[in-house]
Protein backbone atom coordinates (compact mmCIF):
# COMPACT_ATOMS: atom_id res chain seq x y z
CA UNK A 1 0.00 0.00 0.00
CA UNK A 2 1.20 3.78 -1.13
CA UNK A 3 -0.72 5.77 0.47
CA UNK A 4 -2.05 6.24 4.20
CA UNK A 5 -5.74 8.11 5.33
CA UNK A 6 -5.33 9.96 8.61
CA UNK A 7 -8.53 11.71 10.26
CA UNK A 8 -7.39 12.90 13.15
CA UNK A 9 -10.05 13.91 15.86
CA UNK A 10 -9.90 14.63 19.09
CA UNK A 11 -12.72 14.41 21.88
CA UNK A 12 -12.09 17.93 23.29
CA UNK A 13 -13.90 21.06 21.22
CA UNK A 14 -14.39 24.20 22.70
CA UNK A 15 -15.75 26.39 19.78
CA UNK A 16 -18.50 23.34 19.40
CA UNK A 17 -18.54 20.79 22.01
CA UNK A 18 -18.62 17.32 20.95
CA UNK A 19 -18.32 18.60 17.58
CA UNK A 20 -16.63 15.58 15.77
CA UNK A 21 -20.10 13.70 16.76
CA UNK A 22 -22.56 16.03 16.12
CA UNK A 23 -24.68 15.37 14.03
CA UNK A 24 -24.78 16.94 10.10
CA UNK A 25 -26.58 16.22 7.65
CA UNK A 26 -28.46 13.05 9.16
CA UNK A 27 -24.60 11.99 10.34
CA UNK A 28 -22.06 12.10 12.97
CA UNK A 29 -19.50 14.87 11.32
CA UNK A 30 -17.02 12.66 11.48
CA UNK A 31 -18.40 10.21 8.95
CA UNK A 32 -18.74 12.46 6.32
CA UNK A 33 -14.74 12.68 6.09
CA UNK A 34 -15.09 8.83 6.53
CA UNK A 35 -17.24 7.97 4.39
CA UNK A 36 -15.75 10.43 1.49
CA UNK A 37 -12.06 8.60 2.29
CA UNK A 38 -14.18 4.99 1.56
CA UNK A 39 -14.90 5.29 -1.87
CA UNK A 40 -11.56 6.08 -2.35
CA UNK A 41 -9.31 3.57 -0.36
CA UNK A 42 -9.57 0.16 1.83
CA UNK A 43 -10.86 0.56 4.93
CA UNK A 44 -7.03 -0.59 6.08
CA UNK A 45 -5.59 2.50 4.69
CA UNK A 46 -7.55 4.28 7.07
CA UNK A 47 -6.96 5.59 10.23
CA UNK A 48 -9.07 7.69 12.26
CA UNK A 49 -6.97 8.61 14.80
CA UNK A 50 -8.64 9.77 18.11
CA UNK A 51 -8.24 9.88 22.22
CA UNK A 52 -11.99 9.67 23.05
CA UNK A 53 -14.16 6.21 23.44
CA UNK A 54 -17.70 7.95 22.20
CA UNK A 55 -15.16 9.29 18.70
CA UNK A 56 -14.03 5.31 18.54
CA UNK A 57 -17.43 3.72 19.45
CA UNK A 58 -19.39 6.02 16.44
CA UNK A 59 -16.91 5.04 13.91
CA UNK A 60 -16.28 1.23 14.82
CA UNK A 61 -20.35 1.34 14.36
CA UNK A 62 -20.01 2.65 10.79
CA UNK A 63 -17.76 -0.36 9.98
CA UNK A 64 -14.16 1.12 10.15
CA UNK A 65 -11.73 -0.01 12.77
CA UNK A 66 -10.22 2.36 14.89
CA UNK A 67 -6.93 0.20 15.57
CA UNK A 68 -6.11 2.86 18.88
CA UNK A 69 -6.67 5.34 21.00
CA UNK A 70 -4.17 8.25 20.59
CA UNK A 71 -1.83 8.38 23.69
CA UNK A 72 -2.65 11.40 26.30
CA UNK A 73 0.64 13.00 25.40
CA UNK A 74 -1.51 13.76 22.05
CA UNK A 75 -4.55 14.54 22.99
CA UNK A 76 -4.22 18.09 24.73
CA UNK A 77 -4.87 21.52 23.82
CA UNK A 78 -1.22 21.97 22.67
CA UNK A 79 -1.07 18.73 20.77
CA UNK A 80 0.33 19.64 17.28
CA UNK A 81 -1.20 17.94 13.98
CA UNK A 82 2.74 17.02 12.97
CA UNK A 83 2.70 14.65 16.10
CA UNK A 84 0.00 12.98 15.45
CA UNK A 85 0.48 12.31 11.91
CA UNK A 86 4.03 10.97 12.71
CA UNK A 87 2.39 8.71 15.52
CA UNK A 88 0.02 7.23 12.74
CA UNK A 89 2.52 6.75 10.06
CA UNK A 90 4.69 4.73 12.40
CA UNK A 91 1.60 2.39 13.60
CA UNK A 92 0.85 1.74 10.20
CA UNK A 93 4.37 1.40 8.74
CA UNK A 94 5.03 -0.78 11.61
CA UNK A 95 1.98 -2.96 10.37
CA UNK A 96 2.04 -3.16 6.74
CA UNK A 97 5.28 -1.59 5.27
CA UNK A 98 6.55 2.13 4.32
CA UNK A 99 4.44 4.01 2.40
CA UNK A 100 4.68 6.80 -0.08
CA UNK A 101 1.62 9.27 0.72
CA UNK A 102 0.01 10.59 3.15
CA UNK A 103 -3.59 12.17 2.97
CA UNK A 104 -5.09 14.25 6.06
CA UNK A 105 -8.23 14.83 6.13
CA UNK A 106 -10.02 17.32 8.40
CA UNK A 107 -13.20 15.95 9.89
CA UNK A 108 -14.30 19.51 10.46
CA UNK A 109 -15.24 20.35 6.42
CA UNK A 110 -18.68 18.23 5.87
CA UNK A 111 -18.94 19.91 2.08
CA UNK A 112 -15.59 18.05 1.20
CA UNK A 113 -16.14 14.97 -0.87
CA UNK A 114 -14.67 11.90 -2.80
CA UNK A 115 -14.26 14.05 -6.22
CA UNK A 116 -12.38 16.78 -4.24
CA UNK A 117 -10.29 14.05 -2.56
CA UNK A 118 -9.68 12.23 -5.98
CA UNK A 119 -8.97 15.35 -7.76
CA UNK A 120 -6.15 16.52 -5.34
CA UNK A 121 -4.60 13.05 -5.69
CA UNK A 122 -4.75 13.28 -9.44
CA UNK A 123 -2.65 16.97 -8.86
CA UNK A 124 -0.53 15.19 -6.83
CA UNK A 125 0.46 12.59 -9.17
CA UNK A 126 1.19 14.71 -12.00
CA UNK A 127 4.03 16.38 -10.45
CA UNK A 128 7.43 15.18 -9.11
CA UNK A 129 8.88 15.36 -6.00
CA UNK A 130 7.08 18.15 -4.27
CA UNK A 131 6.18 18.38 -0.15
CA UNK A 132 2.41 18.62 -1.30
CA UNK A 133 -0.76 19.26 -2.31
CA UNK A 134 -3.23 21.66 -0.08
CA UNK A 135 -6.82 22.26 -0.71
CA UNK A 136 -7.08 26.19 -0.44
CA UNK A 137 -9.94 28.69 -1.17
CA UNK A 138 -9.49 32.38 -2.56
CA UNK A 139 -9.29 35.02 0.46
CA UNK A 140 -11.40 37.91 0.70
CA UNK A 141 -8.94 39.54 3.03
CA UNK A 142 -6.19 40.59 0.46
CA UNK A 143 -3.51 42.04 2.54
CA UNK A 144 -2.66 44.63 -0.70
CA UNK A 145 -6.09 45.91 -0.06
CA UNK A 146 -7.71 45.27 3.21
CA UNK A 147 -5.16 44.08 5.88
CA UNK A 148 -3.21 45.95 7.32
CA UNK A 149 -0.33 46.23 10.49
CA UNK A 150 0.49 48.51 12.59
CA UNK A 151 3.57 50.46 12.82
CA UNK A 152 5.86 51.70 15.27
CA UNK A 153 4.10 54.57 15.28
CA UNK A 154 0.79 52.80 15.47
CA UNK A 155 -0.50 53.80 12.32
CA UNK A 156 -2.01 51.43 10.00
CA UNK A 157 -0.34 50.56 7.05
CA UNK A 158 -1.56 48.01 4.30
CA UNK A 159 0.21 44.29 4.71
CA UNK A 160 1.43 43.86 1.69
CA UNK A 161 3.10 47.31 -0.62
CA UNK A 162 1.00 48.23 -3.65
CA UNK A 163 -0.55 50.24 -6.11
CA UNK A 164 -4.40 49.45 -6.55
CA UNK A 165 -7.38 50.89 -6.93
CA UNK A 166 -9.68 48.16 -6.83
CA UNK A 167 -9.65 44.66 -5.20
CA UNK A 168 -10.44 43.01 -8.64
CA UNK A 169 -6.70 44.54 -9.51
CA UNK A 170 -4.67 42.90 -6.78
CA UNK A 171 -2.69 39.42 -6.69
CA UNK A 172 -4.80 36.76 -5.91
CA UNK A 173 -4.41 35.45 -2.53
CA UNK A 174 -4.77 31.85 -1.03
CA UNK A 175 -5.30 30.31 2.10
CA UNK A 176 -5.51 26.50 3.27
CA UNK A 177 -9.01 25.84 4.03
CA UNK A 178 -8.18 22.50 6.40
CA UNK A 179 -9.88 19.77 4.03
CA UNK A 180 -7.24 18.07 2.28
CA UNK A 181 -3.62 17.56 2.62
CA UNK A 182 -1.55 15.58 0.28
CA UNK A 183 1.64 14.71 1.77
CA UNK A 184 5.17 13.86 0.84
CA UNK A 185 6.36 11.19 3.53
CA UNK A 186 9.28 11.84 3.04
CA UNK A 187 8.75 15.45 3.57
CA UNK A 188 6.82 14.77 6.63
CA UNK A 189 9.52 12.89 8.08
CA UNK A 190 12.21 16.26 7.92
CA UNK A 191 10.26 18.66 8.58
CA UNK A 192 6.65 20.17 9.88
CA UNK A 193 4.21 20.80 7.13
CA UNK A 194 4.66 24.48 8.11
CA UNK A 195 8.26 24.25 6.63
CA UNK A 196 7.29 22.86 3.76
CA UNK A 197 8.85 24.79 0.43
CA UNK A 198 7.30 22.87 -2.79
CA UNK A 199 3.59 23.16 -1.74
CA UNK A 200 0.63 23.13 -4.57
CA UNK A 201 -2.76 24.63 -4.63
CA UNK A 202 -6.03 22.96 -5.20
CA UNK A 203 -8.47 25.14 -5.39
CA UNK A 204 -11.76 24.58 -3.86
CA UNK A 205 -15.25 26.75 -3.64
CA UNK A 206 -16.38 28.87 -0.93
CA UNK A 207 -19.12 26.29 0.01
CA UNK A 208 -16.85 22.91 0.00
CA UNK A 209 -14.22 25.03 1.93
CA UNK A 210 -16.57 26.11 4.66
CA UNK A 211 -14.24 24.12 8.13
CA UNK A 212 -16.61 24.14 11.12
CA UNK A 213 -15.25 25.52 14.32
CA UNK A 214 -17.67 27.36 16.19
CA UNK A 215 -21.43 27.75 16.65
CA UNK A 216 -21.80 30.28 14.04
CA UNK A 217 -19.85 28.00 11.21
CA UNK A 218 -22.45 24.96 12.03
CA UNK A 219 -25.49 27.20 12.22
CA UNK A 220 -24.31 28.91 8.52
CA UNK A 221 -23.67 24.97 7.29
CA UNK A 222 -26.94 23.76 8.40
CA UNK A 223 -28.88 27.06 6.75
CA UNK A 224 -26.69 26.43 3.50
CA UNK A 225 -28.17 22.63 3.78
CA UNK A 226 -31.80 24.15 4.06
CA UNK A 227 -31.54 26.30 1.21
CA UNK A 228 -30.21 22.93 -0.85
CA UNK A 229 -33.52 21.23 0.33
CA UNK A 230 -35.87 24.00 -0.36
CA UNK A 231 -34.82 24.29 -4.17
Amino acid sequence: MNNLVVIPARGGSKGIPGKNIKIFNGKPLILHAVDAAKKIFNDNEIIVSTDDIKIKKVVEDSGLIVPFLRPSYLATDTSGTYEVLLHAVDYFEKAYGKIETLVLLQPTSPFRNSKHIREALELYNSYNNIDMVVSVSETKSNPYYVLFEENKEGFLNHSKKGNFIRRQDCPKVWEYNGAIYIINIKSLKKSNLSSFKRVVKYVMDEKSSLDLDSQMDMLFAEYLLKLENDI
